[in-house]
């Protein structure tokens, strides 16, 4: 059949009644012809049918819903270059405005009329330009005191989210970890300062930690390193990971002190399109002012037509993002933020307490700090149990539900755990959803007469350490 032929016959035929739809999805290589873009369509549309619909996804942190005006805005958006400023001048601004408006929100100190930060693809790249800041200005002073430069580390907690691993094995840092345990479930800030010493870049607390929710004490950490700065002749200094905290707690708890009100705090990284309440990816990452931002990490380009400098290890991105958010910032407000963050908090709370109040389970924290929580089993449960926290999971998901179960960091890894995060896109309705679903989850694996595989390696991993877990 010429292509000529092929052509007509696919404008002429409905889209399940085409060729293709008897065929595999091209997996190797490129197709020799072309399809209809109607065909073309439902093959990439069916491939993510089956998936879990976004808004019932629990285990991601990433914004699920935006109203149509933003997701209009964005789409008319999608062939924006931030990066070609030459062309787009004031995609630029916004992004000036967006920098202003978050680094404002966590109390700059900075009076200039463009605050010093940037954006990013997501808070992975803001965590980066934050880690890389404090390794250069780090070097570059003990450069000018001539010593050596060669045993850079970062001091955080084990609860870290993976791309401080990755930064610290780019850029060959000595990662050293503070053990979260069921005594201290937060980083042990007396342990942080044990860590720290003349070749320690920065200290990085965490506001809204992936794996429990909860956030360090930053406050009580920069007033430790007031004293141990102080004692020592040593300027160590905190970054802020705030990937999901940087968005909920200056609408939830604007009296907290966390941010660049502190002493230490010399940059805050977040994540827009967490709780900014953006489509990903987007991140943004501000310093205390321009001196502390080296400047080694601006480059600066030509050949776009104009001279443009830039801050980021990505170069082109997309402009959809920061439209965006400057949307959003325009369109809710300070109230507006506040109103949804208080609903995320408040059905969250819903949740945490029917979980805790069910008799197989136990919360791992009494109250919380964000939108999302975690539980266990109870171990006076466990200890008969047929199934695991592994097989809840699969049972949500054939409710269509992603709740993840995962076990914690190492010292408390023999703790397996569920997280609920809950975002704007979540109601009470689907609130109460969720509890019957895991109700009635529980009430069939309880009908089990034989452990489930994900039990019986439980036990064999339990017997292989010669102990059997308690919480």
């Amino acid at each position: 059949m010429s292509q000529k032929t092929k052509t007509q016959e696919n404008i002429a035929t409905a889209v399940f009644g085409s060729a293709e739809m008897k065929q595999s999805a091209p997996a190797e290589s490129i197709p020799k012809h072309k399809t209809a873009p109607e065909i073309a369509y439902q093959m990439v549309k069916d491939e993510t049918f089956p998936q879990t619909q976004p808004r019932l996804n629990l285990a991601t942190f990433v914004t699920t819903y935006m109203d149509d005006y933003a997701t209009r805005l964005m789409n008319e958006a999608v062939s924006i270059n931030y990066i070609d400023e030459t062309e787009y001048p004031r995609v630029a601004v916004m992004c000036g405005r967006c920098i202003n408006m978050v680094a404002n929100l966590w109390h700059s100190p900075e009076k200039s009329e463009w605050k010093t930060g940037a954006v990013g693809i997501g808070s992975s790249e803001a965590c980066m330009l934050g880690g890389v800041a404090a390794w250069l200005r780090w070097r570059d002073k003990r450069k000018a005191a001539g010593k050596p430069c060669d045993k850079p580390n970062l001091v955080m907690s084990s609860a870290y989210q993976v791309v401080w691993e990755k930064f610290c094995q780019l850029w060959q840092i000595e990662m050293r970890t503070v053990p979260i345990t069921h005594k201290n479930p937060t980083l042990n800030i007396e342990e942080a300062i044990k860590m720290c010493d003349e070749n320690t870049i920065c200290v990085v607390p965490i506001a809204g930690v992936t794996w429990t929710g909860m956030n360090d004490d930053i406050e009580g950490l920069n007033d430790a390193l007031e004293v141990y700065n102080k004692k020592t002749g040593y300027d160590i200094p905190i970054h802020v990971d705030a990937a999901s905290g940087g968005f909920i707690l200056p609408f939830l708890n604007p009296e907290k002190r966390w941010d660049f009100r502190l002493k230490w705090v010399l940059s805050i990284s977040t994540s827009g399109h967490k709780y900014g309440l953006v489509y990903p990816g987007l991140g943004w990452v501000v310093w205390r002012d321009k001196s502390v931002l080296p400047n080694e990490m601006s480059f600066s380009v030509n050949y776009l037509g104009a001279n443009i400098t830039q801050v980021g290890l990505n170069f082109s991105r997309p402009a959809a993002q920061i439209l965006a958010q400057y949307y959003n910032f325009i369109r809710l407000g300070f109230e507006g933020y506040k109103e949804i963050h208080e609903n995320s908090m408040a059905i969250a709370r819903y949740c945490h307490d029917a979980i805790g109040q069910m008799h197989c389970f136990e919360n791992y924290s009494k109250k919380l700090d964000n939108p999302l929580f975690i539980w266990c089993l109870k171990p006076e449960y466990e200890k008969s149990a047929k199934w695991t926290l592994f097989d809840l999971q699969d049972r949500l998901m054939q409710s269509g539900w992603m709740v993840p179960a995962y076990t914690m960091p190492k010292d408390i890894e023999d703790m397996v755990v569920m997280r609920v995060v809950v975002r704007q896109g979540m109601s009470r309705d689907m609130a109460d959803m969720l509890i019957g679903d895991i109700i009635n989850a529980v009430a069939e694996l309880e009908k089990l007469e034989y452990p489930t595989p994900s039990r019986i390696a439980c036990q064999k991993q339990q017997k292989h350490k010669g102990r059997v877990y308690t919480h």
